[in-house]
């Protein structure tokens, strides 16, 4: 089966390297709208015409379902994409109440986008999922642009997280919610500055068996070790790339590709 993948920028490859690992025999396109990145900062109307025209896209070269790996998107689109289409669509929303369930007592930040905060989406979830009022939200766009440039530990990025985070006390959060997939290369940084005791979350295993189960795909066993080289290489090598409308053909793409993949393979369990 062929599964389109998209996100405005390089932050949905942690959703297509969570699908190598749980749907290692499926097909992947994954579509990055770097003509337009990032979306966090865009009107919901352009937001919607972006993806409205990638969504045709990945369905006229014979994507069987999509994932929406972007949860700006995901908040922007993802109730019209559907009425539009007729195969399944599937978005990303904050992981707020695997948190939630997850933890006691203490609060939980949840990190995402402007536009992501703005949305009605994000609050009709807190609304279900956090009855005790736990949770505190706070936008953090520039960690689109850090990733954009891979750019994941450097002293501006540590800088860029110490001012965001120091507006709140940190000794009260348990959980932190990465709720826009471009955060999850800064895995080692929020762990810096956290401490090692802090939970993080975000939506990318739980997405891809979500998808498993729309399409009635069995899942691969979690295995804990590290793809091999060769074998994430030979992932990327059955993933059709596109950026903006553009198949990824030059080497210099290329490269720039397996090492993003190596880099969140390395985090993956952080």
């Amino acid at each position: 089966m062929k599964i389109g993948i998209f996100d405005s920028g390089i932050g949905g490859l942690s959703v297509l390297q969570e699908a190598f690992h749980q749907l290692p025999g499926q097909e992947f396109m994954f579509y990055a709208d770097t003509d337009h990145v990032p979306y966090g900062l865009k009107t919901p109307e352009q937001i919607l015409g972006y993806a409205t025209d990638i969504t045709h896209f990945l369905i006229e070269r014979g994507a069987q379902a999509i994932v929406i790996a972007c949860n700006t998107a995901t908040s922007v689109a993802v109730k019209e994409l559907r009425k539009q289409v007729d195969i399944p669509i599937l978005g990303m929303e904050p992981a707020v109440k695997p948190a939630v369930e997850g933890t006691e007592e203490k609060r939980i930040m949840v990190i995402a986008t402007p536009v992501t905060i703005r949305e009605d989406k994000l609050k009709d979830l807190l609304h279900r999922v956090d009855e005790d009022h736990r949770v505190d939200l706070l936008a953090m766009p520039r960690l689109v642009e850090f990733a954009e440039r891979e750019e994941f530990e450097s002293e501006a990025v540590e800088e860029y997280i110490q001012s965001q985070f120091s507006q709140f006390d940190k000794s009260r959060y348990c959980a932190l919610v990465l709720g826009c997939t471009h955060f999850n290369y800064f895995k080692p940084a929020y762990r810096k500055y956290f401490g090692e005791d802090i939970l993080l979350v975000d939506g990318n295993k739980g997405t891809v068996r979500h998808l498993a189960d729309v399409l009635n795909l069995d899942v691969a066993p979690d295995n804990e070790k590290q793809f091999e080289k060769e074998h994430n290489i030979l992932c990327l090598r059955n993933t059709e790339y596109f950026f903006s409308g553009k198949e990824v053909r030059e080497e210099k793409d290329l490269e720039h590709l397996k090492r993003l993949h190596f880099r969140l393979e390395e985090i993956r369990n952080i």
